[in-house]
């Protein structure tokens, strides 16, 4: 026995060791093939999405192939109807925005900087100079040619970067149709390679975190759909000019926690202050917004998210910017998945070391059905 002990010890490193150089090779992977594999995960969540849908219509008498077109046509007709609502609208938005810049630089440099001054004492201006900027950019002559050639290249790029945005727009209802069809034969298959031991666990943990995340995308979607609209409406009859592309971008950033509302008050009090210059206007805004905040967290939030996720703020935050950091769009659009699905794991590691000897100790505790623990005496 003392000596298949190192040896059993040494086996188990080595297994540890080759699941870790695993994750780290998928990892890899994943960082290099970010770019591909967006519209493959875009698809896949749309599938997903979409699969209990297709499970209910089955369950009511109808074939896998008619349920799946079903869905896939509602799906693509949802996408229709709001791109149609809102593409033009955030079209014009757009185009009032490019207008309104020259208002916004003199605004600026006008209104808002001797307003800092008079109140800081820091001079803005000396920094805002046309001549000094000059000077500057000939004394950095380098440096500005560097970045001159990078934004070339990027600009002689840009045709290959339209083209695989098109691609991928065609791809990704092609993509979202076999998904959706093979769902559950892609589940079936992963299943198989579970080792059978493990099976009830992981399965248990696989349609926890399904329900905890499905629930908390499709009300979070919804949320975001109905702050969006609320916060466009609200600042299009305060009056802004932007009030639309405003809103829909605060609502759009609601799933990122205070970032959305604190976006939308910054551009909108400046939208305000820029259009109008009174303090009515203002009041208005913040109005708008803290109306949003109250429906938001007192009746959207409890009603259609509730506590499905069970992350904290600041860890929704951190997991957002670290995907977007490691993986790009492709890490941000994963990152709330993947916190969830971790969430869930922790959560039954955490019930494995409550019910393990490390934590109890040598004394057990003895559970009355009154709820009350003893120990030993």
């Amino acid at each position: 026995m003392q000596d298949t002990a190192p040896l059993e010890d040494i086996a188990l490193f080595l297994r540890r060791l080759q699941w870790a150089a695993v994750v780290a090779l998928a990892g890899w992977l994943l960082w290099v093939l970010a770019p591909v594999l967006t519209p493959f995960a875009v698809a896949a969540l749309l599938g997903w999405l979409g699969d209990p849908v297709v499970h209910r219509l089955e369950q009511r008498g109808h074939g896998r192939s008619a349920s799946v077109a079903a869905v896939f046509v509602v799906m693509t007709l949802v996408v229709l109807l709001v791109l149609l609502l809102l593409v033009p609208a955030i079209e014009r938005q757009i185009v009032v925005l490019l207008q309104s810049l020259p208002g916004y630089r003199d605004w600026f440099i006008g209104t808002a900087v001797p307003w800092i001054e008079t109140r800081t004492g820091f001079q803005l201006h000396a920094w805002l100079d046309i001549d000094r900027l000059t000077l500057l950019a000939r004394t950095h002559w380098q440096r500005a040619g560097g970045l001159a050639a990078t934004m070339l290249g990027y600009l002689s790029r840009s045709g290959f970067a339209l083209i695989g945005l098109l691609a991928n727009v065609v791809l990704l209802p092609v993509l979202t149709f076999f998904f959706l069809r093979d769902w559950d034969l892609l589940v079936e298959r992963a299943a198989s390679l579970v080792p059978r031991a493990h099976l009830p666990v992981v399965s248990r943990l696989a349609k926890e975190a399904s329900d905890v995340l499905a629930a908390f995308l499709r009300g979070q979607f919804l949320v975001m759909l109905i702050l969006g609209v609320m916060y466009g409406a609200g600042l299009w009859l305060v009056g802004l000019d932007l009030g639309i592309l405003i809103g829909l971008t605060s609502g759009l950033l609601t799933f990122v926690p205070y970032l959305g509302p604190t976006s939308g008050i910054v551009l909108g009090l400046i939208a305000a202050l820029m259009q109008f210059g009174d303090w009515q206007h203002v009041a208005g805004v913040l109005a708008v917004f803290g109306v949003g905040q109250v429906i938001e967290s007192y009746v959207l939030t409890p009603k259609l998210v509730g506590n499905r996720i069970g992350l904290h703020p600041m860890a929704v935050i951190f997991a957002v910017l670290a995907g977007g950091q490691l993986f790009g769009f492709l890490g941000m659009l994963l990152a709330l998945p993947v916190a969830a699905v971790s969430n869930v794991l922790l959560r039954y590691a955490h019930e494995r070391y409550r019910e393990s000897h490390m934590y109890a100790g040598d004394a057990p505790l003895i559970v009355t059905d009154s709820g009350a623990s003893h120990g030993p005496p």
